[in-house]
């Protein structure tokens, strides 16, 4: 999506997933799962978060959480055991976004459009989300002409800005990629510039 057209919506529909994950390889990256919903709507004209969305989801295809998985996350067993499931946690989302209209889904990353897409076929659940998507790492890349593409934590230095609240959790993250807006759609410029880490031979 082109950065004029970005520019021209009305909201900006933040959305950052946490998913079922393992670093042992017992949860493949095609059963990973929704475990955290996070979403924030951004008014276009103020870059002001102006409402959320932010639920836990229960997983189905691997239940059991992995110690990987809950140290990444902070997310517990209990949280998704007492979580409502994806098709529940969907149709309160579109209750939720119906509110609103002429907006664009912006994630950092690919990563979350496609993990929706795979849930909602899996679980054979309509894609609840009627809206162009925007990649905000590649534009913030385009935007601010960086050397290489900055993790959300990376971005949020080099904006000069503290993360609020806790990495890789689904809210946390929707609010803080949120900040980076005016660095991405408004004039701002980032006062460090990103530089690709060096491999050392």
């Amino acid at each position: 999506m082109e950065l004029d057209d970005l520019r021209r919506v009305a909201h900006y529909l933040v959305i950052d997933f946490e998913a079922t994950c393992c670093d042992q390889g017992l949860v493949p990256r095609a059963q990973m799962e929704i475990i955290e919903f996070g979403a924030v709507m951004v008014d276009a004209a103020t870059l002001q978060v102006v409402d959320e969305f932010a639920c836990f989801v229960q997983p189905v295809r691997h239940p059991r959480l992995t110690p990987f998985c809950i140290g990444l996350t902070s997310i517990t067993q209990r949280d998704v055991d007492e979580a409502l499931p994806l098709a529940t946690v969907l149709a309160d989302f579109r209750a939720w976004l119906n509110q609103y209209q002429d907006f664009v889904f912006c994630s950092w990353g690919d990563y979350d459009l496609k993990q929706l897409q795979q849930d909602c076929a899996y679980h054979q659940l309509s894609y609840p989300i009627n809206a162009p998507h925007c990649n905000l790492k590649r534009a913030l890349v385009e935007r601010q002409q960086l050397n290489g593409k900055p993790g959300l934590g990376d971005a949020i230095r080099l904006a000069g800005l503290r993360f609020a609240g806790t990495h890789h959790r689904g809210i946390d993250d929707a609010r803080n990629i949120a900040r980076l807006l005016p660095f991405i759609v408004g004039d701002q410029v980032l006062p460090t510039k990103w530089e690709r880490p060096r491999k050392h031979r």
